[in-house]
């Protein structure tokens, strides 16, 4: 099969690798760098799954949209959709441009959409434009680890109750590793709460152990012990409990929020509680570093997570100002800035340079290349893992 995906960032890219083995894929972006590093079977994202397979596939990328619709029979849509505090609605001005786009090139192929919507989204504009050949189906990927999610899926579930959505979930476990998954073949509606209302639940999980640890901080008691002990009950389970400086990245902060903009005049308490509770216990891990007197404050990464380039609404990010607002001298260690400031704060190249000037380094999850100065770490991270 002629596959297009429009996107090559964390969910297109995945997506095109995992059919790259099987089937005839181009991957188009607007980006040329990325278009570019792909060509030349280098990753532009941060992930050793998608580098390993992209370095032996015959994946094709390119700017021109007429090449890569033209001859398509499913075109994977997964451009971004941020979220706009301004309208408290998903930007998905990026999804009709390229609909848009497609019906004048190639009308008859088939639309897969796998970039986040609100709910509602795919049978709003489906009836708006009349379009029959526009499908959603949610992915459930990590940053870092997106290829490998997509390789042993836990569920794959495609939004229509029909024969084209069967082989379309059957068309993606044929690609996958994992043969097991789950098929489910729901409403688009449906299919858009799950994904927004999965993401919601992961933020909620992150949420109660960090209050957990917000609680141990304040009461000088062991939140290691304790999370060990409330795991051991096997309806909690060992799993999502590790402390951070609070949830962030590219899905949770947005899809909580487009969630609690769906309910509208819905009664709620727990999904607006579940974003209050994160900027609380990031308001908690600022007052924690003042308390200690300190005057120089070293940032290691401003990424979410290990094992990721990405730096949106990072925690970091929020603890970082808090700290500058409260007149504490920052300096960034982040090797992939090139640029000497970073909102304008120093930004040191040398990680030994970094450590001798820091009174106090804060570190979201440990690494080992701090053991010699393990007394001016600052971490929540208590089992070494995202």
């Amino acid at each position: 099969m002629k596959i297009t995906v429009v996107g090559a960032g964390y969910v297109g890219l995945s997506n095109a690798l995992l059919f790259s083995k099987q089937h005839d894929v181009i991957v188009l972006d607007i980006d040329k760098t990325r278009i570019n590093q792909i060509n030349q079977k280098v990753s532009p994202i941060s992930d050793a799954c998608i580098q390993s397979y992209l370095s032996e596939s015959h994946l094709e990328a390119t700017c021109d949209k007429e090449l890569a619709y033209q001859h398509a029979k499913l075109i994977i849509i997964a451009t971004p959709t941020n979220y706009n505090p301004e309208t408290n609605y998903f930007d998905t001005s990026s999804i009709e441009t390229v609909i848009a786009e497609i019906q004048t090139i190639n009308p008859k192929a088939l639309m897969l959409i796998k970039s986040t919507v609100p709910v509602g989204y795919t049978a709003e504009i489906s009836n708006k434009l009349n379009l029959k050949n526009l499908i959603f189906s949610p992915e459930f990927l990590r940053e870092g680890q997106a290829l490998q999610d997509n390789l042993y899926p836990s569920r794959i579930i495609v939004g229509e109750k029909s024969k084209r959505a069967e082989k379309i979930a059957k068309l993606y476990l044929k690609a996958t590793i994992k043969k097991d998954a789950v098929l489910l073949c729901v409403d688009s509606t449906e299919a858009e709460a799950i994904k927004l209302f999965s993401n919601t639940y992961l933020a909620m999980r992150v949420a109660f152990f960090n209050e957990l640890d917000t609680y141990c901080l304040k009461n000088k008691l062991s939140a290691l012990d304790i999370i060990k002990g409330v795991g051991l009950d096997p309806r909690i389970g060992d799993h999502y409990n590790n402390p951070s400086f609070g949830y962030g990245g590219y899905c949770l902060p947005k899809d909580t929020k487009q969630l609690l903009a769906n309910y509208h005049e819905t009664p709620q308490e727990l999904i607006s509680a579940i974003i209050r509770s994160n900027q609380t216990r990031k308001q908690a891990i600022i007052e924690d570093i003042l308390s200690r007197g300190v005057t120089c404050v070293g940032v290691y990464r401003l990424t979410m997570k290990a094992d990721s380039d990405n730096f949106r609404e990072s925690a970091v990010h929020d603890v970082l100002q808090g700290l500058a607002d409260a007149g504490i001298k920052i300096m960034i260690y982040e090797p992939t800035l090139v640029a000497k400031e970073y909102m304008g704060h120093p930004v040191e190249a040398n990680l030994q340079k970094f450590k001798s000037a820091s009174d106090l380094i804060i570190v979201n999850r440990m690494v080992s290349m701090f053991s010699d100065v393990m007394e001016k770490i600052y971490s929540r991270d208590l089992f070494g893992v995202n």
